[in-house]
C-alpha cells in the first residue's frame, strides 16, 4: 500500500492521465470506425498538404539556419552545466546516443527499400521504374534522413537543457521552458497543463505508433529465418520479448542501459555494412552509394523545396511524404528535444546541434547506401523483383526476399533482426526514460526518474500498441500524429526563443562559457 501511495504521489498525473485518456479515446473511436475516421484524417492531411506544403517545407529549413545560426554565434559557446566539468559522455557515446534515439530501427526499413516508392511514382518528370527514377528513389531516402529533419529533431533540446543543467529547474518540461515568455500565472496555471498535456499526446501516440510501425521489420525477417507465418500472436510474443529488454534497459538506467545497447549497435551494424560489401556486390554498392550521394548533393534544393506547383493535376510519393515527413517528425521533436537535453550536461549548445545535426545523418546516408544499393543491385539483376513485391505485398514483404538473396542469408537474417531490435530497444528505451522525467514530479535537476515510473510507462507504452495493433487503430493514429505537428511547430519555435531570451538574461555567453 506504501508502495502503491508513493508511486502515486512522484507521477504527475495532471498531465499524464488526460494524455492517455485522449489518446485512448481517439484510438478507441478510430478503431471502431476505421474507413469513416481514415476517410476524414485523410481530408484533413490532404487539406494541410495542399494548403500549407510550402509552409513545411520552409519551416524545416528555417529550423536548420536558425540551428546553425544558434551554433556559430556566441551562443554557441554556452554550457549547458558549470563549465568547469567535463562532459557526462564522451563522444563517442553520446554520438551513439543519439543516432539510436535519431534514426532507430525505422533507417532498417527506409534505408533498404524506401527508394522503391519514389521509383514507382518519380519528382522531376522521370519514368517509373527507370533507373534514373531509382537513383533519385535512394537519394531521397537520404535526403530524408538529412539535417532538416535531424534540426527538427533537436532544436527544442537548447531551452530544455538550459532549464535542467544552468538554471537547475525541477520540472524538464515545456512549459517551464516558457516561463520566460508567458510568466508564472500562464505557466502554473492551466496554460502550462495544456502545453505540457499536448506533448504528452504526442510522444505517447509517436512511441505506440513506432513499436506498432517497428514490429514488422523484425517479425516480418525472423518467420523468413524460422519459415513460419507471421500472425498477429507471433508478432504479440516478439514484441512482448523486446519490450522486456527495453524495461530492462530503461530499469537500469542510461549509463548501464541505453549507452552500452548504443554502443554495441554502432559497432554490429558496422559490422554487418562492412560483410555486406564484402559478400555482396561491394563494388556496387560503393558506386551506387557515390552516385547517389552525388544526386542527393546535385539536388538537394530541388527535394527541400519540390511543391510540384505547375502540374494541377495530381503530385507525385514525394511531394505528399515529405511533407508528412516533416510534420510527423515535427510531433517527434519535443521527444528528441527532452531526451538530447538530458544527456547533454556538460556539452556546448554548438556541440549539442553539431553533433545531432551530423552524426545520425552519416549513419542514415551510410545506411541506405549499403541497404539501398544492395536492394537495387538485387532488382537490376532480376534475383528479386523488388518492385513488384512492394506494389503487391507491401514494402514489409520485400526486405526478408531481398535479405534472402545475400550470400550466408542465415547469417545476414540474424545480425539484422539483431541490429533492429537493438534499434528499437534504445528508442523505446530512450522514449521511456523521457517520458518517465517528463512526468515525475521529483527534482530532475537533481536525480533521474524513477525506476517504478519507467517501468509504468513501458507497460502502457506496450499496452497501447498491442491494443492499436489488434484492433487495427495503428494507421489513423498515425496521420494524427502527423496532423498534430502543426500546434508542435509553433511550441518548438517557442522554445527556440525561450532559450535565446534566457541566454540573454543571465548573460550566459559571458559567464557560462569554458575558459582557456
Amino acid at each position: 500500500m506504501n508502495r502503491k501511495r508513493r508511486t502515486q504521489t512522484i507521477i504527475d498525473f495532471k498531465i499524464f492521465t488526460p494524455s492517455l485518456l485522449i489518446i485512448l479515446a481517439v484510438s478507441i473511436l478510430f478503431a471502431v470506425y476505421t474507413n469513416e475516421s481514415m476517410a476524414l484524417l485523410d481530408s484533413i492531411f490532404n487539406t494541410i498538404v495542399d494548403t500549407f506544403k510550402w509552409g513545411y517545407l520552409w519551416y524545416a529549413l528555417i529550423i536548420l539556419g536558425i540551428g546553425l545560426y544558434l551554433s556559430f554565434s556566441k551562443y554557441g559557446n554556452v554550457v549547458l552545466g558549470d563549465p568547469l566539468e567535463k562532459p557526462r559522455f564522451s563522444l563517442f557515446s553520446y554520438a551513439s546516443m543519439l543516432v539510436a534515439m535519431g534514426v532507430g530501427a525505422t533507417i532498417m526499413r527506409t534505408g533498404m527499400i524506401h527508394w522503391s516508392e519514389p521509383a514507382i511514382d518519380p519528382p522531376f518528370g522521370l519514368e517509373p521504374g527507370s533507373m534514373e527514377a531509382i537513383l533519385a528513389g535512394n537519394s531521397y531516402s537520404m535526403f530524408l534522413w538529412s539535417f532538416q529533419t535531424f534540426a527538427v529533431f533537436v532544436m527544442v533540446a537548447p531551452a530544455m537543457a538550459y532549464i535542467l543543467h544552468v538554471r537547475k529547474k525541477p520540472k524538464m518540461r515545456i512549459s517551464e521552458a516558457c516561463r520566460v515568455i508567458f510568466g508564472d500565472r500562464f505557466t502554473d496555471g492551466l496554460g502550462g497543463i495544456v502545453l505540457d498535456t499536448l506533448f504528452m499526446i504526442s510522444i505517447l501516440a509517436g512511441a505506440a505508433v513506432t513499436l506498432g510501425l517497428g514490429t514488422p521489420i523484425v517479425t516480418y525477417n525472423l518467420a523468413e529465418l524460422l519459415n513460419i507465418e507471421v500472425t498477429f500472436p507471433f508478432t504479440m510474443i516478439v514484441t512482448i520479448i523486446w519490450v522486456g529488454i527495453f524495461t530492462v534497459s530503461a530499469y537500469v538506467g542510461i549509463e548501464k542501459g541505453i549507452k552500452k545497447l548504443s554502443t554495441l549497435n554502432m559497432y554490429l551494424a558496422g559490422l554487418l555494412a562492412v560483410f555486406i560489401i564484402v559478400v555482396g556486390p561491394g563494388l556496387f554498392i560503393l558506386d551506387f552509394f557515390t552516385d547517389s550521394v552525388r544526386y542527393l548533393i546535385s539536388n538537394y534544393v530541388n527535394f527541400s523545396l519540390y511543391t510540384h506547383s505547375m502540374e494541377l493535376g495530381g503530385g507525385t510519393h514525394i511531394e505528399s511524404h515529405t511533407v508528412f515527413w516533416f510534420a510527423y517528425n515535427a510531433t517527434w521533436a519535443m521527444l528528441h528535444g527532452v531526451f538530447a537535453a538530458v544527456i547533454s550536461k556538460g556539452r556546448t549548445v554548438k556541440e549539442m546541434i553539431l553533433t545531432y545535426l551530423m552524426a545520425p545523418t552519416l549513419l542514415a546516408w551510410v545506411a541506405t547506401g549499403v541497404l539501398g544499393g544492395m536492394s537495387v543491385h538485387s532488382h537490376i539483376t532480376g534475383s528479386v523483383p523488388v518492385l513488384d513485391i512492394v506494389q503487391n505485398e507491401g514494402l514489409e514483404a520485400a526486405i526478408p526476399e531481398i535479405l534472402s538473396s545475400m550470400p550466408f542469408e542465415t547469417i545476414v537474417l540474424i545480425v539484422f533482426v539483431i541490429i533492429a531490435t537493438i534499434f528499437m530497444v534504445t528508442t523505446l528505451d530512450s522514449t521511456t526514460y523521457t517520458i518517465a522525467s517528463y512526468t515525475t514530479s521529483r527534482d530532475m535537476s537533481k536525480q533521474a526518474p524513477p525506476k517504478n515510473v519507467r517501468i509504468v510507462v513501458a507497460g502502457v507504452i506496450t499496452v497501447l500498441a498491442l491494443s492499436l495493433m489488434s484492433i487495427g487503430g495503428l494507421a489513423p493514429l498515425e496521420v494524427l500524429s502527423g496532423i498534430m505537428g502543426i500546434p508542435i511547430i509553433v511550441i518548438q519555435f517557442l522554445t527556440v526563443y525561450a532559450a535565446v531570451k534566457m541566454m540573454d538574461e543571465d548573460q550566459a555567453w559571458k559567464y557560462n562559457v569554458r575558459k582557456d
